[in-house]
């Protein structure tokens, strides 16, 4: 099976996270980035992150986000670890954030 590409930087392939968007040439899932972003995580620090990215990759996975958030919050739901799996430790220093 082949990759479909979906955007500039963004593709999908069945053999890869089960054809959930991620960045091309990666295993990196458009969520990813999507989640260090809401986190506050600037874009031009997202490289920092994921060293492998260029900062197109990321603004352009951004995009796609930004036209696809139905589904993407899909997958970001999906694959949330439930709270009461979080250590309590994690879950005060998230709160603090």
């Amino acid at each position: 099976m082949t990759a479909t590409t979906i955007s500039r930087y963004v593709a999908r392939n069945p053999e890869i996270l089960s054809g959930e968007p991620t960045v091309i040439g990666t295993r990196i899932p458009v969520r990813a980035i999507v989640g260090l972003w809401q986190l506050g995580t600037p874009p031009e620090e997202i490289p920092t992150q994921y060293p492998q990215l260029t900062l197109a990759q990321v603004f352009d996975t951004l995009s796609f986000y930004l036209d696809n958030q139905a589904e993407i919050n899909e997958y970001i739901e999906r694959n949330r670890i439930p709270d009461d799996l979080i250590h309590p430790a994690v879950r005060k220093a998230l709160e603090t954030e």
